[in-house]
């Protein structure tokens, strides 16, 4: 659990700074649908880091759904600055097989919460 503490810390600290560049550098360089995949991985991954720190704290406390959790934004965050700054076209169906991890991930801590187990 220690090791999805710090990456959640880690996932939190890293988006700000990516948040700054965008705005202040990449804002003005970016082609707008480029830049606005830019901000939507920058959202869901300050999303996720959030949702990772209050998990791990939480009584409701999951390994399953954390690791869906980190891995799903990984790929999905991380693929799509891959395919923005690097092009690397492949990466594109990672995209939405990391939100897939995500979503799962959500719709199991809503089984956990039906099931009366936390």
């Amino acid at each position: 659990m220690k090791f999805l503490k710090i990456y959640a810390a880690f996932l939190g600290f890293s988006s700000v700074i990516l948040g700054a560049f965008g705005a202040h550098y990449l804002k003005k360089i970016l082609q707008e649908a480029h830049f606005q995949s830019f901000e939507t991985a920058v959202k869901y991954q300050m999303y996720m880091a959030l949702a990772l720190l209050w998990f791990t704290h939480s009584n409701t406390y999951s390994q399953n759904i954390a690791r869906l959790w980190a891995f799903g934004v990984t790929l999905f965050s991380g693929s799509i600055y891959g395919l923005i700054f690097l092009e690397w076209k492949f990466l594109g169906p990672i995209t939405p097989f990391g939100g897939f991890c995500i979503i799962l991930g959500w719709f199991l801590l809503i089984l956990k919460f039906l099931s009366k187990q936390s």
